[in-house]
């Protein structure tokens, strides 16, 4: 522990062993400290040091440094922006696990309030009580209408669904009432208080968000979240809006199993090469079973050489297949011992006694993982009943008999969408805690054919731990090795509209057309185009599923509703009309599938495009010069690079109209368009021709590149109606010529296209779940907030009442402490235990009820009156330390003062002044002491001190600062050279004296010196109290000598000073 000196500008360093506590350690180059300290006790050492040969070296210290400080003090200043920090929740059904990962601190699970690496999925709320985790587990037994589990079960599903109509059948004791607007799902626990699913996972995402500040020690706003990769466009979109309420930035909706192979494939890097791998993950959770095929190998990027990547290639699900089910049909087998126990009692019709059930057969089904047989026992499970039976591992699977038969389905799905056999994987990995089940892994080996299963995943965290990877790449606060990731998309999406077409007798009929964006098991993220070529006027499209023949049909009635969007867009007919001049290249959609797999429509463009010809001058120096810098304010045309190839860069999106002269003929256009509906080409960038309204790839990098294009064209001509102009280049120069012609293609510009690009107004109504309009998320949030708020305030008012009661019961014990005792009188103490027995009283009486400041009030009362009590006793028990260290140091100051005066005189490098100082302060403070402690002693204990702590510190660091002075002068100072014999009188006296200035000068810096100093010769002759004979007489020889000498002074004293 140190004490700050005077000076203020020395750099801290813990006291040395030999130094008493309360010293201050300063670094050698504090000279102009010790002057200042010197000038502010008066003493005449500062005038010395100060007049020496280091006087210049201190001056610039005082003035030219200025500046320095200056930054060196905005620096500390400035706050430091704390290191972004991100995580990772893998949001299971029934517990979810969270990571971090922050600079300095690698990937790390994160410990909840009881030190558990998992917490439950879990919400308790009451009328003025908010829990979760443990403690709302546990008031799912004392009060199970409160406590809400499972309800992600019900994101993005509306009131008829069936899988609503599963959980009220699982957990009766909730009321679920339908949202008028959205016709969704709401939980109601009274005519104030409900709270949708939505509120529900928003809740639980803030919690987990506090959890990981706490651990982390910083705030976090970055998040990657696992979802089900069966969760489909509307469900992504509740998580997302979930998020959003608690206030979390997601950077990515990850699939679980996804999450699961980047973490398997980055702790396995090195096992990766060109030869594709394929790895089967079987996830069996609490409530949904996945099976995920995946493949490992390494790919060449273009922008960071060759890499590992995962693909997803197919994926198989059970939604209602896990833990869950299974404890659910061991809970109501041991409602029925029950009741074959107890005929007049029916155990299912209390939703307390069930949830005890439900309690014990999770515990029983672990159990009967690792044993054939285990005792189910429940106390007071009904009307103060015990319950106890014994079931067997082969009742629990003759219960589960049909659940263990669906184990394989997941796994032929997977397949089915890889479009592979079981001989094409490599392994097979366990993932998820149902897995444990043994016969769920005898049935799943025999499915897979393979002769063991893989169990080299940490089942229960691989997903959170692959997921805050994943979140590492993501944010900017992090580099990481690169690891391709690419996932698929289970579920076709499609276009579909209906079209005017004309029939052979010229009657007209309308044809409805589908095009397909994304196949199933499409790679995301990934954009993709759809042009309509027929539609001159405003029209609308739709956004559907494609085919999904491959679920079954209870799959399909909880899936929802198969039509996403609706398109309505207006402006069509405006577009042609205005540019009737040029050629229609077609109405464009982009739309954009993100990393989450959530799509969206970005915008909707007419394109057209004409041809133009001009006559193009040779322009001047001036005029290029003029143009140049023109066009880096936006005021200039796009000038393309050479040998770029534009018109290749149009036909990427464009579509030719070659075919639309055969709509005239009956027989081709029916032939045409049933082609046109049966297939679609993809991905082709550089096609001459393609069917009239189809869907093109079109990868992001291109996308973007279009879109600047598109804003420069906007600044060229902002009155277009945000118009967008590309000129293309039709042909080129062949390179071979003579002079003239070169100069007449000078003159003469070539055909080129001029592209248009007009924006179209668009209206999209959701047709599956609609989304949270923006006035009903700000009140969800507001909601929340609010909840957060009262908590805290709850959490204030609980901390300030046990720090009263605390305070209270720990001061009435201390008050017949000896300690406390010898410092008080008999009235003092009954003062302090009447007040103390007053507020105890209180608390009982009138405190639990009193808000939080007049708890903080009542502590603070309570506090003044015990602070000088307490002062006095904690100033008697710093005495001793500090004491013995005032005199150990006083001991050790004396013994270097006595060796300092017994340096010979020839070797003495300490002035009188500086040792005359150090005695003064050695016998100040020894005077202090003495008197001090004589003054004390002189005082009742029971009367304010006049010996204080801080008052030794302070004479502790004034003493040692002293002493370090001379000791850092000792351990710079330079040997005396020894005197030249021939040197007369007068040149010896002088160079001596310049030499004694030199070596009694201390160097600012523990630094290197460098060899070239730079050359400030002092201001004027410092000041001696020795006598300097000089010699008047020109051109002798004693004074040529002694001008040598003052020379070889003189370098001494800049080579000190710097």
């Amino acid at each position: 522990m140190g004490a700050r000196g005077p000076a203020g500008l020395g750099v801290w360093r813990p006291a040395s062993p030999s130094a008493p506590m309360g010293s201050c350690r300063v670094r050698a180059g504090g000279c102009a400290s010790r002057g200042a300290a010197d000038a502010a006790a008066g003493g005449r050492g500062a005038a010395r040091r100060r007049s020496g040969p280091g006087a210049a070296m201190a001056g610039r210290m005082e003035r030219a440094p200025r500046w320095m400080l200056g930054w060196m003090l905005l620096a500390c200043c400035v706050p430091h922006a704390e290191p972004l920090a991100v995580m990772s929740v893998d949001m299971g059904s029934e517990s979810m696990k969270i990571a971090i990962v922050k600079p300095g601190v690698p990937m790390e699970i994160v410990l909840n309030k009881e030190s558990r690496r998992k917490t439950p999925v879990a919400v308790a709320l009451k009328e003025n009580e908010r829990l979760f985790g443990d403690s709302a587990l546990g008031m799912s037994i004392k009060t199970p209408k409160v406590a809400f589990r499972y309800f992600q079960d019900l994101l993005g599903k509306q009131m008829d669904n069936p899988q609503v109509a599963l959980y009220q059948s699982r957990f009766p004791e909730h009321e679920l009432v339908k949202d008028e607007q959205r016709q969704t799902v709401i939980f109601k626990l009274s005519q104030a208080l409900q709270y949708s699913p939505e509120e529900m996972l928003g809740m639980v995402l803030n919690y987990s968000r506090g959890l990981a500040e706490e651990f982390a020690e910083q705030p976090i706003k970055d998040a990657v979240i696992t979802v089900p990769a069966y969760f489909n466009q509307a469900e992504r979109r509740a998580v997302l809006h979930a998020a959003r309420m608690a206030d979390l930035k997601v950077l990515q909706l990850i699939n679980d199993n996804t999450a699961v192979a980047l973490n398997y494939g980055v702790f396995r890097r090195k096992d990766i090469n060109a030869t594709a791998q394929n790895i089967m993950f079987y996830d069996m959770g609490a409530g949904s079973t996945v099976c995920t095929i995946v493949t490992y190998q390494t790919v060449k990027t273009k922008d960071s050489g060759t890499q590992p990547q995962l693909q997803i290639q197919g994926i198989g699900f059970d939604r209602t297949l896990g833990g869950l089910e299974m404890e659910l049909r061991l809970r109501d087998y041991l409602a029925k011992l029950f009741n074959d126990q107890h005929p007049s009692k029916d155990v299912r019709k209390n939703p307390r006694a069930m949830a005890k059930l439900l309690k014990e057969a999770n515990r029983l089904k672990t159990v009967l993982s690792a044993n054939a047989d285990h005792m189910a026992q429940i106390e007071g499970l009904l009307d103060d009943i015990d319950f106890k039976a014994k079931v067997s591992r082969q009742e629990f699977e003759d219960l589960c008999s049909d659940l263990f038969q669906r184990v394989p389905g997941p796994v032929q799905q997977a397949l089915s969408s890889a479009a592979m056999n079981l001989d094409g994987i490599d392994q097979v990995i366990l993932v998820g805690g149902a897995t444990r089940v043994p016969k769920v892994q005898e049935v799943l080996l025999k499915a897979v054919g393979k002769e063991e299963l893989g169990k080299n995943i940490n089942a229960d965290e691989a997903a959170a731990m692959g997921a805050v990877y994943q979140a590492a790449a993501l944010s900017k606060a992090f580099k990481v090795k690169p690891f391709m990731v690419r996932d698929a998309a289970m579920f076709p999406i499609q276009v579909e509209f209906t079209r005017e077409v004309e029939e052979d007798d010229k009657s007209k009929s309308l044809k409805h057309n589908k095009r397909i964006l994304f196949q199933r098991m499409a790679p995301y993220p990934q954009r993709k185009v759809i042009t309509f070529n027929r539609y001159t006027d405003d029209f609308e499209f739709y956004v559907n599923y494609g085919d999904l023949s491959f679920l079954n049909q209870e799959d399909l009635r909880i899936f929802g509703s198969l039509n996403l969007t609706t398109v309505r867009l207006k402006g069509v007919g405006e577009s042609f009309k205005k540019h009737s001049d040029y050629e229609s290249k077609g109405i464009k959609a982009h739309f954009n599938m993100d990393e989450s797999g959530v799509l969206s429509l970005d915008r909707v463009e007419s394109v057209f495009e004409t041809l133009v010809e001009d006559k193009l001058e040779e322009e001047s120096t001036l005029t290029k010069l003029g143009n140049t810098i023109s066009s880096l304010f936006g005021g200039g045309g796009h000038a393309p690079e050479a040998g770029e190839n534009l018109t290749d860069s149009v036909q990427e999106e464009e579509e030719s109209l070659a075919e639309a002269a055969k709509e005239e003929q009956g027989v081709k256009q029916g032939q045409k368009s049933s082609a046109e509906d049966a297939g679609e080409e993809q991905g082709e960038e550089k096609q001459q021709s393609s069917p009239p309204d189809q869907a093109e790839a079109v990868h992001p990098k291109e996308e973007s590149q279009k879109n600047e294009e598109g804003e420069k064209s906007e600044a060229q001509d902002p009155k277009e109606d945000r118009e967008t102009v590309k000129e293309e280049e039709l042909s080129k120069s062949s390179g071979a010529g003579t002079a003239a012609k070169a100069e007449e293609e000078k003159k003469i510009k070539a055909p080129k296209k001029q592209k248009l690009v007009h924006e179209i107004t668009m209206e999209l109504d959701v047709n599956d779940v609609p989304d949270l309009l923006e006035d009903e998320l700000k009140s969800s949030v507001k909601k929340l907030q609010d909840l957060t708020i009262r908590d805290l305030e709850k959490q204030e008012r609980e901390k300030s009442a046990n720090s009263l009661e605390s305070f209270i019961f720990e001061t009435q014990d201390k008050l017949y402490q000896e300690e406390y005792l010898f410092v008080s009188t008999e009235e003092e103490r009954e003062e302090i235990s009447k007040k103390l027995s007053e507020a105890s009283n209180w608390m009982e009486e009138e405190g639990y009820a009193a808000a939080t400041k007049e708890l903080k009030d009542k502590l603070a009362e309570l506090k003044k009156l015990c602070r000088n009590l307490f002062f006095r006793v904690e100033e008697r028990r710093k005495w001793p330390e500090r004491l013995a260290a005032l005199e150990s140091l006083l001991n050790h100051s004396n013994i270097f003062l006595k060796g300092a005066r017994m340096i010979p005189e020839s070797d003495q490098i300490f002035t009188e002044v500086e040792l005359g100082t150090l005695e003064k302060a050695i016998n100040e403070t020894m005077a202090w002491k003495n008197e001090t402690l004589a003054e004390q002693n002189k005082l009742s204990p029971a009367e304010k001190p006049v010996l204080l702590s801080k008052d030794i510190e302070l004479k502790i660091a004034g003493l040692d600062r002293e002493v370090q002075y001379l000791l850092n002068k000792a351990k710079f100072a330079k040997p005396k050279p020894k005197k030249e014999k021939n040197a007369t009188k007068t040149d010896s006296g002088k160079n001596a004296t310049a030499t004694s200035e030199s070596e009694n000068t201390i160097p600012p810096t523990e630094g290197k010196q460098e060899e070239k100093p730079e050359d400030i010769s002092p201001a004027k002759e410092p000041p001696t109290n020795e006598k300097v004979v000089i010699d008047d007489e020109p051109g002798s020889e004693s004074r040529s000598k002694k001008e040598k000498k003052a020379e070889a002074g003189g370098e001494s004293r800049k080579n000190d000073e710097l």
